[in-house]
């Protein structure tokens, strides 16, 4: 098992990956190879995943019935639909649940890595820091050292995920190879260089770890 090390993936769900998904990000289908790479080498070397999600109800802030694309979106990844469960390529095995609604007597065993290798973060918000009030504790119980980031899409979720995570100042990677944006939308690279984070090609990894 590789201590300190953490993979965290991003919202890697079918409304945003597959193209009859309610949210498609347009290309996200064509890194499910590489997905499926990064979950297996995570459960083959006994890697702590963190897998995000968004997990709407009818009232969340960033649904709307006239949606700019930009801050508000049209509703996907409801609760309980088929189109917020995890692609088949980084479905996440055994995980436990926390979820954003209310507190969960499980999150004191997180903490066993041999207990729950997959933690799943269920939010209501761009940003898993702002849509999950357990984020931040889920990280204090894991304490990792670095912290390898993919999914998508690469300049909203993922892009509040890296500068979270930045601030509270773990060492940050990005598959560069394992991420997607939406249009319309600036893509941070240029911010993500100013803030010390690392883009590397999957391939490399171990290189990394």
């Amino acid at each position: 098992m590789h201590e300190g090390i953490l993979f965290w993936n991003v919202d890697t769900q079918f409304d945003f990956i597959e193209p009859t998904g309610k949210l498609y990000v347009k290309g996200a289908e064509k890194l499910k190879p590489v997905l499926k790479k990064i979950t297996n080498f995570a459960a083959e070397n006994h890697i702590r995943v963190i897998n995000t999600c968004d997990f709407h109800l009818i009232n969340s802030s960033e649904l709307s019935q006239n949606p700019d694309f930009i801050k508000t979106f049209p509703e996907h990844c409801m609760a309980g639909t088929f189109g917020a469960e995890f692609i088949t390529e980084t479905k996440p095995v055994l995980p436990a649940i926390v979820d954003w609604m209310s507190q969960l007597a499980i999150l004191p065993y997180l903490a066993n890595a041999n207990q729950f290798r997959n933690i799943v973060i269920r939010k209501d918000a761009f940003d898993v820091f702002e849509g999950n009030p357990y984020t931040e504790q889920i990280l204090n119980l894991l304490r990792p050292e670095k912290v390898f980031v993919y999914g998508v899409s690469t300049n909203v979720c993922v892009d509040k995920a890296v500068y979270g995570l930045v601030r509270l100042g773990y060492k940050i990677f990005v598959f560069e190879d394992a991420i997607k944006e939406l249009p319309k939308i600036p893509l941070p690279f240029k911010r993500w260089k100013e803030l010390g984070v690392k883009m590397i090609d999957f391939g490399k990894v171990k290189k990394y770890l």
